[in-house]
């Protein structure tokens, strides 16, 4: 029996990260959702010593470990391949998989999907450390100072700590401007529709190709934006392009927006329109567009 999500999860060279990112995915961590009804597929974009299924194996998964055929800088054809595979009715795509879930995100997101028949679910964006880590990574914020924090709050015996030792990537979650999510879901009919990530983002870590697939999929027509209210995803350092430093993100910002602006004839901008923001621990829809749509009662109703 096929499972009813799939969840797609690209790594490089994430020996550290790699595992708290699965753990936080497993069954014994995940919140209201059912063991065999969901599965993890990781692609790996082409690590030096790849990870492998069988170290993971106590995690209590349904896991592919995947190598990407054509592995390269940008993460975009890891995803398309992870996308192609995947089974699940819902598929959410974890571009970076370094990054931690929180507990109850599976359960919210396929709450939040059986609302409307095409929606698109985004949740909010994290990191680890009391500032963006481009900034904290000059200070000397690194991977021993992170263990050392996730072990301040005893991680992984309460996930829903890491709202306490995290920045947002946004202001006012989740009701903000959103440039990107993380940990997108959508059907996989609608990621079919989409055609995936486009493989025109070539760049190093695929540039402005996460804030693209949002901007993409929320103009499909018919589909709902659903943004998630008291789940997230946790950036874990680790050198990646936007966080490891302020002039390569300063810099990665800049390439990334030039290229946008050639690509698609106009500017990079975040989703303002708020969709549904929607508390799947409260089941409740709590604000949509517009002061008169504002709904407070059970989810579905």
């Amino acid at each position: 029996m096929d499972p009813d999500l799939s969840l797609v999860v690209v790594c490089y060279e994430m020996a550290r990260e790699l595992p708290r990112t699965l753990l936080s995915l497993s069954p014994a961590y995940q919140r209201g959702v059912s063991p065999g009804r969901y599965e993890v597929i990781v692609v790996d974009n082409g690590s030096a010593e790849p990870p492998e299924a069988r170290q993971f194996a106590d995690f209590g998964l349904t896991l592919r470990v995947l190598r990407c055929s054509s592995a390269s800088p940008s993460p975009v054809a890891a995803l398309n391949e992870g996308l192609a595979a995947a089974r699940g009715t819902l598929v959410g795509a974890w571009i970076d998989g370094a990054r931690l879930a929180s507990p109850g995100l599976l359960h919210a997101a396929t709450t939040a999907a059986s609302l409307h028949p095409r929606p698109i679910v985004a949740t909010t964006n994290y990191q680890l450390g009391f500032q963006r880590q481009h900034l904290s990574a000059a200070e000397g914020y690194d991977r021993a100072r992170e263990d050392e924090l996730l072990g301040s709050i005893d991680w992984p015996r309460d996930g829903y700590r890491l709202f306490e030792v995290a920045t947002p990537e946004m202001k006012n979650p989740p009701f903000g401007p959103m440039l990107e999510s993380n940990a997108l879901f959508m059907p996989k009919s609608l990621w079919n529709e989409l055609s995936g990530y486009d493989p025109a983002f070539t760049e190093p870590g695929g540039g402005m190709v996460n804030p693209d697939t949002l901007a993409r999929a929320c103009a499909l027509p018919a589909t709902q934006l659903i943004r998630l209210m008291g789940e997230a995803t946790f950036h874990q350092i680790h050198g990646g392009m936007t966080t490891s430093s302020a002039a390569l993100a300063l810099q990665t910002l800049n390439e990334g927006s030039r290229f946008y602006l050639r690509l698609r004839g106009q500017p990079l901008k975040p989703i303002r329109k708020l969709g549904w923001v929607v508390d799947a621990s409260k089941n409740a829809i709590l604000a949509c567009d517009g002061p008169s749509e504002i709904v407070a009662g059970a989810v579905g109703q």
